[in-house]
């Protein structure tokens, strides 16, 4: 067997072993979230907004399991929530020009979003000989 192709084969064992971790590692933060749910009886915004940053990663780790693939446009939605749960989070502890900065963060990821979603559409990838797409 050629060393590229072992050294390759190396690669994606150590790539599914760790979206293994990162799988478990999620499973277990939105566990810990419920059962603070659970335990403290209420459910407040940042909770919900962090429950879907968690299925986000999910939805992350599940595409990249699909197709060796993990789509620009995820971690710039995972970095929205971030940001929009933070503001929300912390708002009254924040000043004018640091809200006004997150603000702006937040409205450049979602015009990036935007940006590379007509992107794709515009300039498609090209077809990949055995792929199903």
């Amino acid at each position: 067997m050629p060393k590229n192709k072992k050294a390759s084969q190396i690669i994606h064992l150590m790539e599914n072993c760790v979206l293994v971790l990162i799988f478990l590692a999620t499973i277990y933060a939105i566990g810990e979230e419920i059962y603070l749910v659970i335990v403290n009886r209420t459910v407040s915004v940042g909770d919900l907004l962090l429950m879907f940053i968690y299925l986000e990663v999910l939805a992350m780790v599940h595409s990249f399991f699909e197709s060796g693939k993990v789509p620009v446009r995820m971690p710039l939605y995972i970095a929205i929530v971030a940001l929009a749960r933070y503001l929300i989070l912390d708002m009254k502890n924040m000043d004018d020009w640091r809200i006004l900065a997150i603000t702006v963060a937040g409205l450049v990821l979602a015009i990036t979003v935007f940006v590379i979603r007509i992107g794709h559409i515009k300039f498609p990838y090209p077809k990949v000989p055995g792929s199903e797409e």
